[in-house]
């Protein structure tokens, strides 16, 4: 933008933004990772960093057979779960992390997964991210996952600066009314892996063209 924008001039764009997803995409809440339990989310959303959701679902769809309780994995032989997880990166971390975390949800949380950001964030292999798919995704708590696709295209959208997901996931915070809060990740996701790609952004196709001001003519 040639100049900064005005408090009320950006909540007039953040609102139309939200307009413009909302008609394309919908409003239903979806999770791109397979899952039937709160706890094989946690599990999939565990294996999901640093790789794509479609390899995830490939490998779960075996792994929720083999191990199809949670008892399954905490008592997991963890050679034999790399093994199992062997073709998603960080497999050897992932599986001890996988294993602590079953068990602590087990012998701790009676096999519920927690709900507050204090609790989940304290399992092995779940950061802020992980929680708050938890909580957005099964418990409807509002909140903000900021991963790659949020990152870069909230700050494209001049909604965000920072370069932490953190701060970013404040600033959203900020800018961005609680109703929507699940509904970012869930639009933005879609929107970064179809129009606004990193390496070759489709601007000429975005419905939000007329939003943002790192378009490119």
């Amino acid at each position: 933008m040639d100049k900064k924008e005005t408090k009320e001039e950006r909540d007039r764009r953040v609102k139309r933004i939200l307009e413009l997803l909302d008609q394309e995409y919908g409003t239903e809440y979806r999770c791109y990772l397979n899952h039937e339990t709160p706890w094989q989310l946690l599990i999939a959303v565990i294996l999901s960093a640093q790789c794509t959701d479609a390899r995830v679902n490939i490998v779960t769809a075996d792994l929720f057979k083999k191990y199809d309780t949670l008892e399954k994995f905490a008592a997991a032989d963890l050679k034999e779960l790399e093994n199992d997880i062997r073709s998603i990166g960080f497999y050897h971390m992932k599986a001890k992390n996988i294993i602590s975390c079953c068990k602590t949800l087990v012998e701790k949380y009676g096999g519920q997964v927690p709900r507050t950001l204090e609790e989940l964030t304290a399992l092995a292999g779940v950061g802020r991210k992980t929680a708050n798919v938890i909580r957005g995704n099964i418990y409807h708590e509002p909140s903000i996952v900021v991963d790659t696709h949020v990152k870069r295209i909230s700050r494209k959208l001049g909604l965000a600066e920072s370069e932490e997901p953190e701060k970013i996931e404040q600033e959203l915070m900020e800018v961005l009314p609680k109703d929507h809060w699940i509904l970012w990740n869930i639009h933005i996701i879609t929107l970064g892996r179809t129009i606004c790609t990193a390496r070759n952004p489709k601007c000429g196709e975005c419905f939000l063209r007329e939003c943002c001001p790192d378009r490119r003519n």
